[in-house]
């Protein structure tokens, strides 16, 4: 899929996500407040965060009169921010990955554990519908995203950076395992891209 077609082609939307990163549990006002742009704008961008597992939408609780407000959470993975999308994008992932592991058995993968294939299963297909065209090197653990797509937007790298980190963290995070983003190598290079993976040991009973 194209990057121009992806759900965080748009700055704008790079932006919303940014903020219901830093913060959870965003209303439509804050969200307007913060980014200038229309009230209508920012709900359809966030109806195609959501429609990508990028984001959870939740009625807030009231105990007073007055309409509840729609709340917006980053989708992060964890059991309080779980998107039921985002879960089945992730489950979906791993049955093609077995599949492929079935037809190619030489390309198994046989040094990382299932689950952790299942992760990088996950995070290939969503770097994918991104626009990306992601390189796996499964015993070093990264993930060679160069050509970057979203280059062109050197002026809001940081905040790109920052965003796409943190939408590979939650996608490793749902998919279930212990692989999860240790970082971006830097580069002088701003289409340059190899996110470094670590894998964290399991915890004994």
């Amino acid at each position: 899929m194209a990057a121009g077609y992806s759900a965080i082609s748009s700055y704008s939307r790079v932006e919303i996500m940014h903020l219901v990163q830093e913060r959870p549990r965003r209303a439509i006002a804050e969200l307007v407040e913060a980014t200038g742009l229309h009230p209508n704008t920012v709900r359809e961008h966030l109806q195609r965060l959501i429609e990508a597992g990028y984001v959870i939408a939740e009625t807030e609780r009231r105990t007073t009169r007055g309409r509840p407000r729609v709340l917006y959470t980053a989708a992060t993975g964890g059991a309080a921010a779980s998107s039921p999308v985002a879960a089945q994008r992730a489950k979906d992932a791993a049955r093609r990955g077995d599949l492929m592991r079935r037809v190619y058995p030489q390309n198994s993968g046989e040094r990382l554990h299932p689950d952790a294939l299942h992760q990088l299963d996950a995070l290939v297909d969503d770097l994918a519908a991104a626009g990306f065209d992601p390189l796996v090197d499964e015993d070093a653990l990264t993930v060679d995203l160069t050509p970057c797509p979203h280059s062109p937007a050197a002026d809001h790298r940081g905040t790109l950076c920052h965003v796409h980190v943190g939408l590979m963290d939650a996608v490793l995070a749902q998919a279930g395992g212990p692989l999860k983003v240790d970082g971006i190598a830097p580069s002088c290079d701003p289409a340059q891209c190899v996110v470094h993976l670590t894998a964290q040991e399991a915890r004994s009973a």
